[in-house]
């Protein structure tokens, strides 16, 4: 396994051969800070813990396999991927992109996947976005297995992962209204002041990333986000946030969608 560099490391994906359609774009998926990039045959080399009475850890290469196979069975393509333990390989975390329906030029669905086998989280998978750009990630609300590491929960991993996928996909689409929303509203600075506060209530964000953030507002990393509209923002967020860990990623990002989406009256306010 190679060890991440002081901030990131970045895992590119092979160009799509071209095609009668145009091909969507493939993002670099990016692997924060707070693991180490770890091949496919890497993550199925690691044992996993004997099973007690009442826990029954899941392998890390089942996990994605059956997750694999129910992506499949919803037609959905896995176009490129990337693996991270951490802990001596006792905690893992995948990254996928999908290659949804409807083809975006800018951004990427992408899934979340993550499991322990040393009890600090339930197996689960969350929905997310990857911005072509700038490999930004985001996600939206994880979907934990249910049956956690329980006794028989390999009997149940099949039914599981299906009702999982199911949630997920749903998100999806749901997260795809939320990005039309953010690009069709204009922000002004002084807004834009007030939702990078208010975004150190929510926990989206440490007090002392605010600097960076304000940075980035003004002077955008990327000429694709000059413009000034709740999208543009959000990417300064999500640019600041790559710094973070893999692990910590989701629930700043799950709660910086919730600052926003009230602010675009998504959950019924303004």
């Amino acid at each position: 396994m190679n060890e991440l560099n002081e901030n990131q490391m970045v895992i590119d994906a092979a160009p799509v051969e071209a095609s009668a359609v145009v091909a969507p774009r493939r993002c670099n998926l990016i692997l924060h800070r707070g693991a180490v990039q770890a091949e496919r045959f890497e993550v199925e080399r690691v044992s996993t813990p004997p099973s007690t009475y009442s826990w029954s850890p899941i392998p890390h290469a089942d996990l994605i396999g059956q997750v694999e196979r129910v992506l499949e069975i919803n037609k959905l393509t896995v176009v490129a991927q990337s693996h991270g333990l951490s802990h001596e390989g006792q905690r893992y975390f995948g990254l996928f992109q999908i290659q949804n329906g409807a083809v975006r030029d800018d951004y990427a669905w992408v899934l979340g996947l993550r499991n322990s086998h040393d009890k600090m989280f339930p197996a689960g998978l969350v929905a997310g976005a990857s911005v072509f750009v700038c490999d930004n990630l985001s996600f939206s609300g994880e979907v934990s297995f249910t049956r956690k590491h329980t006794t028989y929960i390999g009997r149940d991993l099949p039914m599981l992962t299906e009702r999982a996928i199911g949630r997920l996909m749903d998100k999806w689409h749901a997260q795809d209204e939320r990005i039309d929303a953010y690009k069709g509203r204009g922000l002004n600075d002084v807004n834009a002041h007030d939702l990078i506060i208010r975004s150190t209530d929510v926990g989206a964000l440490t007090p002392s990333r605010i600097p960076a953030v304000l940075a980035d507002w003004r002077k955008p990393t990327h000429a694709e986000f000059e413009d000034r509209t709740l999208w543009s923002l959000f990417n300064s967020f999500t640019q600041v946030l790559k710094s973070a860990s893999i692990f910590e990623l989701p629930k700043r990002t799950e709660a910086l969608h919730g600052l926003l989406d009230s602010y675009v009256g998504l959950n019924g306010s303004n």
